[in-house]
């Protein structure tokens, strides 16, 4: 059953509602604090969801709660599919949270019509998405998180099930699994990579990915990155725990392209390489590598037409 704390009885709702007091958050050993509110911000557009109106969900044994993030800016004609696909979700223990950029399409209003259904959801400008995701992370009360943003959604509506239920995950520190991607006419699933080669690239989806919370808390994304701080995050824990990952082997989540993302390759590869070498875990053998990636990126985006590109890609990954 989801269980929600309930602060004010005044206000009701249509799930299945358990009034207790309000916990502390954050165990006494944790260094870090979780806000349950952001502050003002005199240029800020709205904020709504449950914990407006006094409701704040919370883990249980063997049903932890998972915190889903989804990070949007002028997401209108995409939006609503990504928050379907996180309500409809039938693990009974979820937490969701929107992190809007000051859109000023339509995205605030179909954001309203599930503010009965969000826990929490605000519409600020922001200095970017990885500014935006750091503030999912403060605004998280769950055991794990994820990162679903907007165009984005989950594989099946039981994917949460598989994965947490009855299961704690104590051991480890980022959960990650396989994605399907769409290209429009032609989709294809990508298997996560071996982690041996972590150093290369990311080697499996962040929208696959579970990150446990007291980790993320800790360690948020690095503002100087502008495409790849999520690559940081992870080689960053890699190159000093090792086993703190953990393969789920399941197809959690489905993202789409516009096609149009090859022009940021090639920056994307860039920070990658700056990243490797913030880590410190560079070597003749990676530099040389990412030279000959930075090479083979001008070549199929400045070279190659799209339509030799798209056969590649669909012959690469055996698209269907």
């Amino acid at each position: 059953m989801n269980q929600i704390i309930c602060l004010d009885d005044r206000f009701s709702t249509t799930r299945n509602v358990t009034l207790e007091k309000p916990e502390i958050i954050n165990k006494p050993e944790d260094k870090f604090e979780t806000l349950l509110f952001l502050p003002p911000n005199e240029g800020r557009k709205g904020e709504g969801g449950l914990r407006t109106k006094g409701y704040f969900k919370k883990s249980y044994e063997g049903n932890p709660l998972i915190s889903v993030i989804t990070v949007v800016f002028n997401g209108e004609k995409y939006l609503e599919e990504t928050i379907q696909s996180v309500l409809n979700q039938t693990y009974d223990n979820v937490e969701y949270i929107i992190i809007d950029g000051g859109s000023t399409d339509g995205t605030l209003d179909i954001i309203k019509k599930y503010d009965q259904a969000i826990d929490y959801w605000i519409s600020e400008r922001d200095r970017g998405i990885y500014d935006a995701m750091n503030k999912g992370i403060d605004l998280a009360t769950g055991e794990w998180i994820n990162f679903m943003n907007g165009g984005d959604g989950f594989y099946s509506k039981d994917v949460l099930q598989k994965i947490f239920q009855n299961n704690m995950y104590r051991d480890y520190k980022v959960l990650y699994g396989d994605v399907q991607t769409d290209y429009g006419d032609y989709k294809f699933i990508l298997k996560a990579g071996s982690l041996s080669n972590i150093y290369k690239a990311m080697q499996f989806s962040h929208q696959s990915t579970f990150f446990k919370a007291s980790y993320h808390k800790l360690n948020k994304y690095n503002l100087n990155y502008k495409l790849s701080a999520d690559f940081l995050n992870l080689i960053s824990l890699y190159s000093i725990e090792k086993n703190s990952f953990y393969y789920l082997n399941i197809l959690v989540s489905k993202v789409s392209s516009d096609g149009v993302s090859d022009k940021y390759i090639t920056s994307s590869i860039i920070e990658c390489w700056k990243a490797i070498r913030e880590v410190k875990v560079d070597s003749l053998k990676i530099n040389v590598y990412y030279l000959l990636q930075i090479s083979k990126q001008y070549i199929k985006t400045k070279l190659l037409p799209r339509p030799v590109l798209e056969i590649y890609r669909k012959v690469k990954f055996k698209a269907k």
